[in-house]
């Protein structure tokens, strides 16, 4: 037996607790880590509220946890790492815990630390998944709404290291930040259309809204295309033709090795805001839901 967080029910935060739970077995092709770091996303949040149950429906207790990092410490039959490997990855069964399964780990290096490891994974591959999904290419332009956020930061990186130009919508206090990672940054709000406009007079050829925030009709109205814009966070994508992205599938493979090397040379930032002992992961999910996080948040088992 070890340690995790589980909830019974959906509900608040609260519904998060520490319990004690049933160690788990790796399959084939999975490894079992002992976690040093899980990162927490949007999407749990989701899950446990009940805003999935839909989509995603809860076998209570649910261990949530998309993302993990840690020490190898068993097995699976055909899995490609060894006992004592640090790696990194996709958590099968939640990786709240002490312990936590991956699947198709990837090795950590050194030089990336316990708390970034655990970041990357959803965001690094839903950035990397949607830009594949638009297929946009070096000159031409893409606007990303959320740009400050965790999937949107990572984005507008890889996108302008492709020589895509890119615009972000982002909150005032967020313009220096995003503007230094290689976009033209944009305040959201009201007048957005406009103020995009006049930052990119040749037009946006492709939109990336990672916000959720509304912004779906004036998207489609600046590309001139539905099929231009993707969201990863609006559920009224069809009542605008829009596509919705989810999923854990690469564009090209799996994109992973390729981020973690990235950021493992410094050519990738994943700004990690702050880090919380396993048993207040609640509060973690309190600071989250209430976008106090100016980056990834972490659980530190």
């Amino acid at each position: 037996m070890s340690k995790a967080i589980t909830f019974s029910a959906y509900g608040a935060p609260e519904v998060l607790r520490l319990s004690e739970v049933t160690t788990p077995e790796p399959g084939p092709g999975q490894v079992r880590v002992r976690v040093r770091a899980a990162s927490v996303n949007p999407l749990d949040l989701k899950i446990r509220s009940g805003l999935m149950a839909g989509t995603v429906p809860a076998r209570f207790p649910v261990i949530p946890g998309l993302d993990a990092a840690g020490v190898v410490e068993a097995v699976g039959e055909g899995a490609e790492a060894a006992v004592g490997d640090e790696v990194l990855g996709a958590t099968v069964g939640g990786g709240y815990g002490a312990y936590a399964l991956l699947e198709r780990p990837v090795a950590k290096p050194r030089e990336l630390s316990w708390e970034v490891a655990a970041s990357l994974v959803t965001v690094g591959r839903t950035a990397f998944r949607v830009l594949g999904q638009l297929g946009v290419r070096a000159g031409q332009s893409l606007l990303i709404h959320g740009a400050a956020g965790s999937v949107g930061t990572v984005a507008v990186q890889l996108a302008a290291a492709r020589g895509i130009t890119v615009i972000g919508t982002v909150g005032g206090h967020d313009i220096e930040r995003v503007t230094a990672l290689g976009a033209t940054a944009v305040r959201y709000g009201d007048g957005w259309v406009e103020r995009v406009k006049a930052a990119a007079p040749q037009g946006v050829d492709f939109v990336f809204d990672a916000s959720g925030a509304g912004v779906l009709a004036g998207s489609v109205a600046l590309t001139g295309d539905s099929a231009r814009v993707v969201t990863i966070a609006d559920p009224a994508a069809a009542q605008h033709g829009v596509r919705f992205s989810a999923g854990a599938s690469d564009q090209a493979g799996d994109a992973l090795p390729q981020l973690v090397r990235r950021a493992a040379a410094g050519e990738l930032d994943v700004p990690v805001w702050r880090t919380y002992p396993l048993d207040q992961a609640a509060t973690a999910h309190t600071d989250l839901e209430a976008g106090r996080n100016k980056g990834k948040v972490v659980l530190l088992p």
